[in-house]
């Protein structure tokens, strides 16, 4: 039980509070080490990713690509950030005892049925979705939310807003009750 929750599951204080913490050493880590300040973040290494499976697929557009010339493909700090939340949320599973292998959650067939092929393309979708809107705001719901409003940044609060609004009114159109 980490964190004293009764369902044995991490405490969302605890873990909001180190998220804080690791929010504030990445700052002043990468301040030291780098000369300028790097805020917490995870979508750039998304795209980093597709560039290094692109690398391996068409690697003559990687070195032509303007985006990839300026967003270099390489693991980076963010990079090793992305893989350590894969890694500490398998942990953290494995010591609340919440793992589990579900090719389709309980709430989504409750909703939408058995369906595997269903799931992947809805996961693909709002995947894609969240993706590009990470790339035109610059910056994913981490690095607005807790790096922006680490530095009080009005524009981190309306992001933030809007991601919680529009996150809270999509799970309420995909997840609302059938009426029998």
């Amino acid at each position: 039980m980490i964190g004293n929750r009764k369902d044995g599951g991490w405490s969302p204080y605890l873990a909001g509070g180190l998220v804080g913490v690791l929010a504030i050493c990445s700052a002043l880590a990468t301040t030291k080490l780098l000369g300028k300040t790097s805020y917490l973040g995870a979508s750039t290494s998304f795209v980093r990713a597709a560039g290094f499976v692109e690398r391996l697929v068409a690697p003559e557009h990687v070195s032509s690509n303007e985006y990839y010339a300026e967003t270099k493909v390489r693991v980076d700090w963010q990079f090793m950030l992305v893989s350590g939340i894969l890694l500490g949320a398998f942990l953290a599973a494995l010591t609340d005892r919440s793992f589990r292998w579900e090719s389709v959650p309980p709430t989504w067939q409750e909703r939408f049925g058995p369906s595997v092929a269903k799931r992947a393309a809805g996961a693909m979708v709002g995947g894609v979705l969240a993706m590009l809107g990470a790339r035109m705001a610059d910056g994913c719901p981490s690095g607005h939310g807790l790096s922006g409003m680490m530095q009080l940044s009005a524009s981190a609060f309306v992001a933030l807003f809007l991601f919680f609004g529009v996150g809270v009114l999509v799970a309420g159109l995909v997840y609302r009750r059938r009426h029998s």
